[in-house]
């Protein structure tokens, strides 16, 4: 009986971006979390279906995206969904890390993106999620 794979939504409004994300983080981040399904969107409105909808473990959104960035949706999603899952953000430039933070981003990935980094940012936060609420 194999435990359910974990989803991961993926956004950018481009396609190679959204591969490279994909590519970087692998189908097994970490040997101790199992496999990971994605979901990739290149538009807002799919972003916010699959979150509303309750079917993301993690997002990955890629802070370059146009016309919205993956930074603003980040914080509008932080913002407006409840539970909201884990974010990670994907920028250009280390000196975008910053606005990450301004986000409420869990992590950032910065391109060009390394596959060790990637796939262990991605299954820290995975991890950190896992832990159940109810201690003691």
């Amino acid at each position: 009986m194999g435990e359910q794979a974990m989803r991961i939504l993926v956004f950018s409004h481009k396609a190679e971006v959204r591969e490279a994300i994909i590519n970087a983080v692998g189908r097994r981040p970490a040997a101790d979390l199992g496999r990971v399904d994605y979901t990739e969107a290149s538009g807002i409105s799919e972003v916010l279906v699959e979150m509303d909808a309750g079917n993301v473990d993690l997002a990955i959104l890629d802070g370059e995206a146009q016309p919205t960035g993956g930074i603003g949706l980040t914080r509008q999603l932080k913002n407006e969904i409840e539970d909201c899952p884990p974010i990670v953000v994907s920028v250009r430039r280390k000196d975008d890390r910053w606005l990450a933070t301004w986000s409420q981003a869990d992590a950032v990935l910065v391109h060009p993106l390394d596959p060790l980094t990637a796939a262990e940012t991605v299954a820290d936060v995975l991890r950190a999620r896992r832990v159940p609420a109810v201690h003691g």
